[in-house]
């Protein structure tokens, strides 16, 4: 009976995702409002705009910086 392979599967022993596998973008832009709900903030103005600057300044790993 063949065992299942944690990296095919991709989880860990444990059941767990591996933090490099969360943090793989698609492809796809990163938009402000991406990194203001990453954030845990209210969609609003001035955290769009906030999210705006961080893009400017950090690029899309201002979005990975966010995540866990």
């Amino acid at each position: 009976m063949p065992t299942s392979q944690p990296e095919a599967s991709g989880q860990s022993e444990d059941g767990t995702t591996p933090d490099a596998l969360l943090h793989i973008r698609t492809g796809t832009d990163v938009s402000p409002e991406d990194v203001v709900l990453a954030s845990g903030k209210d969609l609003t103005p001035d955290t769009l705009e906030w999210a705006r600057r961080k893009l400017a300044a950090e690029g899309p790993a201002a979005l990975d910086k966010l995540l866990p």
